[in-house]
């Protein structure tokens, strides 16, 4: 139930009524920043003055007929260059409450995206090691979206890209081939840089050496590289899968470069953009911001990218004959795009910002423009354990994973954190504020809001020594909410479902922690409530008809936080242990 789009419906069709039915107008119908604007209000005047040759008065006049007409709006004021601020009759916001007790858990949801299919692509991160705190935030960003996307109405597929060709799997097996050989007691050499050190392959040098016992050894590599690259892939996958599902995070779909690569999908690809004559043989700009002085001049095939869009052509075939990283990912999204998906989003470090406009001219040549492709970028994660940076794990070989994380602050407070900024702005992580159990942690915070209305529930049961329930609530004197806090509250709740379409349309999850510590703030606020410095009670027993009426309020400020964590991943508590 969307209080705005039910309006801005009722604005629309009789706007249409008036001028005709082949008006279009972009008018919005928002919830102003500033409450003394009013409750909700409109540019429809302002934008059809400009699209209409008519005289202003008459469109004013028009605008706020319809809204007179609905009876729901007891003030009705036009400011500025053609603003309608409008503010509800109480009655209206009352009634929203009651509306919402009964819809419970389905109360926000919306059908923006009218079933459509779209793909999310998310942590892909390299299978050469287990996931630290740099993937951890794409991971819960990713996850948060997908599920606010199936919020408002997407069938969203959720898939990661497993890197798993290449010459970085080739280190990993030579670096598993090592720990191999440690474990039949073999003298080895230090595991070079550039290689794989990290505790995470010691158990699997173990089972491959319970496998085949002494079998590779001094054995030529074409001999074991295979078997101990396909199981080390097969290892760090399941770690990662582990890692995420203690998180909270899965993927529908898991996609090998390997297999594109070995069904014939890539070099398809490659063939068809040839047909399209997008392909050339050229010679490649030097790497920006490297050493260039071993740069060696050698012609290349590269893809007309400029054509669509990007700053240069990009190099998809080297002078060895072999792929460069770009092709397997230009066959990808093809791929992606055969199975159905022509609305795409990947979240990507921010390290990859250069790759954007490379990817998005590829898609417009691959689907003839017909793809809707975004990018969204993650910022770097600074750990900190009070103020102080944390150091690094001896377990994963230079970087904190996230097993660790979980291990000490859980996977609620991850997952509120990591989407509570947006993702392009740098994030600091304390653990210290995590352990906190007051208002510095805003999880705790909220979870204390939901907690603190439960028990007050469950209380007010036995004080008043009667069965409070959605039953008995839905029939309570909601007339009787009418001091500025509880109307503010209501405004608050109303204006939940326009939140996540637009956290759904900017593809920005942190617009939901905002909006939860929101709620919980005014939640608490009115808790402590003092009218001439004496403190309101929700529960009077002298007054159960006005306590019943603040507790429907209540009742549903719980729903409406649990909701809000459901998107984020995370379970409301009723208690708090």
């Amino acid at each position: 139930m969307n209080i705005l789009r039910k309006y801005h419906d009722i604005l629309v069709n009789n706007l249409k009524e008036i001028y005709g039915e082949s008006l279009n107008p972009n008018i919005s119908l928002e919830f102003p920043k500033d409450p003394s604007m009013g409750d909700i209000s409109t540019n429809a005047v302002m934008i059809l003055t400009k699209e209409l040759s008519l005289e202003k008065d008459k469109i004013i006049k028009d605008v706020s007929d319809i809204f007179y007409k609905t009876g729901d709006f007891k003030t009705i004021n036009v400011v500025g260059s053609g603003f309608i601020n409008l503010i509800f009759k109480d009655n209206i916001l009352q009634d929203l409450i009651l509306k919402i007790l009964n819809k419970k858990e389905i109360f926000g949801h919306s059908d923006l995206g009218k079933g459509k299919k779209i793909n999310i692509e998310y942590v892909s991160a390299n299978p050469t090691g287990p996931l630290h705190v740099g993937h951890t935030r794409g991971a819960v960003f990713g996850d948060v979206l997908s599920n606010i996307m199936e919020f408002v109405g997407f069938k969203v597929c959720r898939e990661y890209y497993i890197n798993d060709s290449g010459e970085q799997v080739n280190k990993l097996a030579h670096s598993t081939y090592i720990r191999y050989l440690q474990a039949l007691g073999e003298e080895t050499k230090e595991i070079e840089d550039g290689f794989y050190p990290g505790e995470y392959l010691i158990e699997l040098g173990k089972t491959l050496k319970d496998q085949h016992n002494d079998k590779f050894v001094n054995s030529p590599e074409e001999e074991w590289i295979d078997i101990f690259r396909e199981s080390s892939i097969e290892h760090i996958m399941n770690l990662i899968k582990e890692d995420l599902n203690s998180l909270g995070v899965h993927h529908d779909v898991f996609t090998s470069e390997k297999y594109l690569l070995d069904s014939n999908i890539v070099s398809s690809v490659y063939e068809e953009l040839d047909r399209k004559e997008l392909l050339y043989e050229g010679i490649s700009t030097s790497p920006k911001g490297n050493n260039n002085e071993e740069w060696t001049e050698r012609k290349h095939i590269l893809f007309k990218s400029k054509k669509f869009g990007d700053d240069e052509d990009r190099v998809v075939k080297k002078h060895d004959g072999s792929w460069t990283y770009f092709m397997p990912d230009i066959a990808y999204h093809k791929n992606k795009f055969d199975r159905g998906f022509s609305q795409m989003i990947n979240i990507l470090g921010a390290d990859h910002s250069g790759y954007i406009s490379r990817m998005k001219s590829a898609i417009k040549a691959i689907t003839q423009d017909k793809a809707i492709f975004d990018i969204k970028t993650c910022q770097l994660v600074k750990l900190t354990r009070g103020g102080q940076p944390v150091k690094m794990s001896k377990r994963s070989g230079n970087f904190i994973t996230l097993k660790e994380i979980i291990e000490e602050v859980g996977s609620d407070a991850i997952r509120f954190m990591m989407v509570s900024r947006k993702g392009e702005a740098k994030l600091d992580f304390d653990f210290e504020l995590f352990k906190k159990e007051n208002n510095d942690n805003p999880v705790f915070y909220v979870q204390y809001a939901h907690a603190r209305i439960c028990s007050l529930l469950k209380n007010a049961s036995n004080s008043l020594k009667i069965d409070i329930d959605d039953n008995l609530l839905a029939n309570s004197n909601l007339s009787l909410l009418n001091n500025k806090i509880e109307l503010d509250i209501i405004k608050l709740i109303a204006s939940y479902p326009k939140i996540v379409e637009q956290a759904a349309s900017h593809k920005e999850p942190h617009r939901v922690p905002f909006y939860l510590r929101d709620l919980s703030s005014a939640f608490h606020q009115y808790w402590n409530l003092k009218i001439n410095d004496e403190r309101v009670k929700i529960v009077d027993e002298n007054d159960i008809e006005s306590t019943l009426s603040r507790l429907t309020l209540l009742r549903v400020v719980a729903i409406t936080i649990s909701s809000a964590l459901s998107i984020l991943g995370i379970k409301a508590l009723n208690e708090l242990r």
